[in-house]
């Protein structure tokens, strides 16, 4: 007997359907072809002890499974309960009408219970892609596939369930969300605020820039400064995720296995911080079963980067395509994937190796020469690509315990908002433009016109900051996104000079002249 029972594979980001055949016939074999995985391949014995121990008598005879299509590479444990359903619908212990409308995946314990698996949300949206009305997956999972609408997604706890529901019986109840009503109303909840932080005014506003134009933003600064505390407080003040982002979010962290069991829509932008030890791979992605990098699980949100020069230096070369094509592609022999990196760069670092050069009280004991070299870890390619480059200094003690509440993030977002949506209007007409920081070069000539006095301004910084042509686009794109929080249709000379002022590491005298140092 032939039976079929549908299931999905994940590439990338995206998922494929797949077709789990199985046919009984007289023998004493068990067959699996249709290149599966070793995982997949040892679900042979974690299906026959699932199936005994849910008081089913597993089938002697000769078992043929084929994972089609054949030519994609099938992996992970997943395929444990459509193999399962597949021999029990073969040895005619459940009927095989409806199983044609329903996507079934789950990993199986010994006892028949289900584990949770990965990528459950890509799955469920090929599968109502696909016409499919149904979806059977782990408990743990249920919540997280039925994001999707117009599928009827059910959760189960174990083999014996599943088998009880397809036999009629009503085991298993369908997973309701209601997506837009939980994402409007989780949207806006942060465990940080701006308000928290005493001065800093300077720095405020350069994250403020950064967030209204989507700016990559270096802070450089002496220890205990406040670097790391204001970074945690970025999100706060950056646009709400759209449904969209959200989704696309959520796939990401669904396929790496990173959402939290019983989870739903992710509807805050992402925040990570991987340690300066990290490795290439695991920063952009890949492995021998690629999955999603720091940089994609980034995607839509922020990459902090604490303790910038002391990454190595092929993490931190790694990084330059995917901030300039927003994507990073992951290839192998046979084939390749694909996965967003959107991500907008936060990194800090201190000013030398003692931490304290430029210091306003504290004396800097580098030796010659230290400084510049501290710089040089990081390539000058990669700080083009840093749109705001910011000193910041520790605040002094009166100004912390007695100053006033700064503004708090709700209202520097609504600013943020503000200028976002003037993008959002300018860009309507460009799909993969989004925001001031993705304007190619045709978009600066036509939205960051110059005037004459604006033009001799970037021509004087060009000329005595040794600047490259990157550094001048990047300028350009920050003058217009100052332009936009000012609701000012052309860029204005104060634009100009306060975008001018965001590139601290080009001063040609950066580390090299210090009387702290004697240099």
């Amino acid at each position: 007997m032939l039976v079929k029972i549908y299931g999905a594979a994940v590439q990338g980001i995206d998922a494929l359907i797949v077709t789990v055949e199985v046919a009984i016939e007289a023998g004493f074999m068990f067959t699996m072809v249709g290149l599966p995985d070793t995982a997949v391949k040892e679900s042979h014995q974690r299906v026959i002890a699932a199936v005994t121990q849910s008081g089913f008598d597993f089938p002697r005879r000769h078992i043929v499974i084929n994972l089609s299509p054949a030519d994609v590479k099938k992996e992970g444990a997943a395929y444990d309960l459509p193999i399962a359903l597949g021999v029990l619908a073969g040895a005619e212990k459940i009927p095989t009408a409806g199983l044609e409308k329903c996507v079934i995946m789950g990993e199986l314990s010994l006892d028949g219970s289900l584990l949770p698996i990965r990528g459950a949300l890509p799955m469920a949206i090929q599968a109502r892609a696909q016409g499919f009305e149904r979806m059977i997956v782990p408990m743990a999972n249920a919540t997280e596939a039925a994001v999707v609408n117009k599928l009827e997604v059910y959760g189960a706890n174990n083999l014996r369930e599943v088998v009880d529901f397809l036999n009629g019986q009503p085991t298993l109840q369908q997973t309701f969300v209601d997506t837009r009503a939980e994402f409007a109303a989780a949207s806006a909840h942060f465990d940080y605020d701006f308000s928290e932080v005493r001065g800093q005014e300077t720095v405020k506003r350069a994250f403020e820039v950064a967030c209204a134009g989507g700016h990559n933003i270096l802070l450089v600064g002496p220890p205990g400064s406040g670097k790391s505390m204001m970074a945690k407080r970025l999100p706060t003040i950056l646009p709400p995720l759209t449904l969209s982002e959200a989704l696309e979010t959520t796939k990401i962290h669904s396929v790496a296995g990173k959402l939290p069991r019983g989870s739903r829509l992710m509807t805050v932008r992402p925040f990570r911080s991987p340690h300066h030890t990290i490795s290439p791979v695991a920063l952009v992605g890949g492995g021998t079963n690629p999955f999603p990098g720091e940089i994609s699980l980034a995607h839509n949100g922020v990459l902090f980067l604490d303790e910038f020069p002391e990454f190595s230096r092929a993490v931190l070369e790694v990084m330059r395509q995917p901030l300039e094509d927003r994507h990073i592609t992951i290839s192998r022999a046979k084939y390749a994937v694909d996965y967003p990196a959107g991500f907008m760069l936060v990194a800090s670092m201190n000013p030398c190796p003692c931490g304290y050069y430029n210091h306003p009280t504290k004396e800097c004991n580098c030796p010659p020469g230290a400084v510049r070299k501290y710089l040089n870890r990081i390539s000058g390619p990669l700080l083009d690509r840093i749109d705001l480059q910011v000193e910041i200094m520790p605040v002094a003690f009166d100004e912390m315990s007695a100053g006033p509440t700064g503004e708090s993030s709700e209202v520097i977002r609504e600013r943020v908002v503000k200028a976002r949506a003037i993008q959002t209007q300018r860009f309507a007409a460009e799909p993969a433009v989004h925001c001031n920081a993705q304007m190619n070069s045709r978009l600066l000539r036509q939205h960051a016109a110059l005037s004459a006095e604006c033009r001799a301004i970037v021509r004087n910084a060009m000329v005595k900051l040794d600047m490259s042509a990157r550094a001048y686009d990047r300028i350009l794109k920050v003058a217009r996104t100052i332009a936009d929080l000012d609701g000012a249709p052309d860029i204005l000379p104060v634009h100009m000079h306060e975008a001018v002022s965001y590139r601290s590491l080009d001063r040609g005298s950066w580390g090299a002249t210090s009387p702290l140092l004697g240099k």
